[in-house]
């Protein structure tokens, strides 16, 4: 039997908030907004809960569709759903933040994230918004009525030179350019299929690495030349 977290056909939007609302499982949603795959038992360490009880949260957010299963050998697996749930999340928290970010980001581990992470699998934080509006200011990418994107002529020339081939990004079956409100710097970011290549290209090319056990991203020396001499962003590596 699904779960229906007291269900109301009215506001359907309760039950995906009751769903989130419980500090086990909105910990356990945030460990997985970098797109990895965890098992059942990483998940109850990482939001301080016994594996019983995380086998029971986590079946009610593969029933309420935030999160999926998936067998490894003999490991069960979960991972977020579907990027529509990370660009939730994510946007959530610009209204869950108490306090304005300009006086936390003190902690090092909050800078980090600020400066550049993962947001399932497109990049966020600063690095991203500084882009995402030299990409706009330069009229490689334009904004559409319904938070899309498209990409001018000209920007698919620039970001093959960068090596992601837009035409094959077009012809994948999810959102291909939109914005993702970004929850330090209140603004939007790149998201979508095109997001997504291009962080994959970041990581490639070496100009951004992942750190352990975090969505922070590290910029790299050569990172920080290349943010510079492309998009005019200064970041210390």
């Amino acid at each position: 039997m699904r779960y229906h977290p007291r269900m109301n056909a009215t506001y359907p939007i309760a039950a995906v908030g009751e769903l989130i609302g419980e500090n086990a499982r909105a910990a356990m949603l945030i460990a997985l907004l970098d797109e990895k795959a965890l098992p059942a038992g990483e998940l109850a360490r990482l939001a301080g809960i016994s594996a019983q009880s995380a086998s029971g949260h986590l079946s009610k957010l593969v029933d309420g569709g935030l999160l999926r299963a998936e067998s490894s050998g003999r490991q069960r697996l979960y991972r977020i759903a579907k990027p529509e749930v990370a660009y939730a999340l994510e946007a959530l928290g610009t209204i869950a933040t108490a306090s304005p970010v300009r006086n936390i980001v003190r902690d090092p581990r909050i800078e980090a994230l600020r400066t550049a992470r993962s947001c399932y699998d497109h990049l966020a934080g600063r690095l991203a918004v500084e882009m995402r509006q030299k990409l706009e200011s330069s009229n490689l990418i334009r904004a559409r009525s319904n938070r899309q994107y498209e990409v001018a002529p000209r920007g698919e020339a620039w970001l093959a030179k960068l090596g992601v081939d837009v035409e094959q990004v077009r012809c994948s079956r999810r959102s291909f350019a939109r914005e993702c409100l970004d929850w330090t710097e209140r603004t939007p970011h790149l998201a979508g299929a095109l997001g997504a290549a291009i962080l994959s290209r970041f990581l490639t090319l070496g100009w951004v690495a992942r750190r352990p056990k975090t969505r922070a991203l590290r910029i790299t020396h050569r990172g920080a030349r290349e943010f510079h001499a492309r998009f005019g962003i200064l970041l210390s590596p």
